[in-house]
């Protein structure tokens, strides 16, 4: 019986071929633009945490207070040398790295252009190798003590920087002073990482006159120590040492868990917030649906009359009329759904190419995919509730007067 009344709205809608069509217009661009911000939203965050999987969960971060975006972009408060001692000597920390940031003028081939420049603590090199997922392409690692070396982002040799891609051994000058280009770095799909220049701690002091200035220190606990633990007591020390109390802390240390969470929330606020915009044309869909389903009840009234004198009951005709406004739904839904798998690939494409990052991905889980197909078929069964009751409720005498 059900076949029958799902062949039966099949070929009501085939019969109105263009009205069908233009009735899901609304309903395949709403689930697209939802498909498309879900799917990217967990791309994002399966992108995310393969960086933080690949980061290791024995590492965290300690940062100056109010210092928005990259390290050494702003904040009156800095870390110092001497705050690097103190988390040196606490409980459970195995090795650190700590770095300073400037912004420098680089010039090769009478070219110049400004880039980010990150020194690093050499002696701590396989952390900040661990904390990078760092390969060479071309040349070799910095190794403690050397100077006047730099090692240099993928977009130096692959993305015309400058009008001659820069190799290993060739020699560049930062803001006005010679360095050696000891190694071209493998692409890591960051383009903020992947222009880095990074040379060590000391050159970066003297380049940048800033002193026992430190942006960031990344701390590593030793194995079958409790990160929280070691994190609460550097940051006890830390507190001590600087003169300050929990409540007047001018510095904030973050674990991977905490930065995951912050992360994951702000995600989905935005997420949230733009399927709410999306929903909007979800509702002009559904609406349209009910617009439809309503015209084609008062013109079959007559066929509803020869239904019910047939023995057609009052729940077989309201059956009828939900399941075809669902089925516009639901073909709606279909469309949009492979609208948007298009449309997600399309701007994951364009991010890797013109953008150069690979963090911009799309996912397609199969519950992603069904909860859309179903929500679009019950927009659809939803919205033609009202008109398959107006049909049910109709007066079979009356009906077949109907012209």
């Amino acid at each position: 019986m059900i076949s029958d009344y799902f062949n039966i709205a099949w070929k009501n809608l085939r019969k109105r071929k263009l009205r069908s069509w233009l009735t899901m217009i609304g309903i395949i661009i709403s689930i697209a633009t939802i498909f498309v911000l879900i799917s990217l939203s967990i791309g994002l965050q399966n992108a995310v945490e393969e960086q933080f999987r690949l980061l290791g969960s024995d590492k965290f971060f300690i940062q100056p207070k109010g210092q928005l975006g990259a390290p050494g972009t702003g904040g009156a408060v800095e870390l110092t040398l001497n705050d690097v001692k103190i988390v040196e000597k606490s409980k459970g920390v195995k090795e650190i790295l700590y770095m300073n940031v400037g912004n420098g003028k680089v010039e090769f081939e009478k070219q110049s252009r400004y880039f980010m420049v990150a020194g690093i603590s050499l002696e701590t090199m396989d952390v900040y190798i661990e904390t990078g997922s760092l390969k060479v392409e071309e040349g070799k690692m910095l190794e403690k003590g050397e100077k006047g070396k730099v090692m240099l982002g993928s977009y130096f040799k692959h993305n015309n920087l400058f009008k001659k891609p820069v190799r290993a051994g060739d020699k560049i000058l930062i803001n006005g002073k010679e360095f050696e280009v000891a190694s071209i770095l493998e692409p890591i799909g960051n383009p903020s990482d992947d222009q880095n220049v990074i040379m060590s701690f000391e050159d970066a002091q003297e380049l940048f006159n800033i002193g026992d200035r430190v942006d960031a220190i990344v701390v590593q606990i030793k194995e079958g120590e409790d990160i929280n633990l070691v994190a609460e007591d550097v940051g006890k020390k830390l507190r001590k040492s600087r003169g300050v109390t929990e409540k007047t802390q001018d510095f904030s240390i973050s674990t991977p868990e905490e930065l995951l969470k912050s992360f994951g929330t702000i995600l989905n606020i935005i997420t949230a917030f733009l399927s709410g915009i999306a929903a909007i044309s979800l509702l002009v869909g559904g609406i349209g649906i009910m617009n439809t389903m309503y015209t084609s009840v008062v013109e079959r009234t007559r066929e509803i009359g020869v239904m019910k004198a047939i023995g057609a009951r009052n729940k077989d005709i309201m059956l009828i009329f939900l399941i075809e406004s669902g089925l516009l739904g639901l073909v709606g839904g279909i469309l949009g759904v492979l609208l948007g798998m298009g449309a997600g690939k399309l701007v994951e494409f364009i991010a890797l190419k013109s953008l150069g990052t690979d963090l911009l991905r799309v996912a397609f889980p199969a519950y992603l995919i069904i909860g859309c197909l179903g929500f679009a078929f019950l927009i659809g069964a939803v919205s033609g509730t009202f008109p398959a009751w107006k049909a049910s409720k109709t007066n079979v005498i009356e009906t077949l007067r109907y012209e």
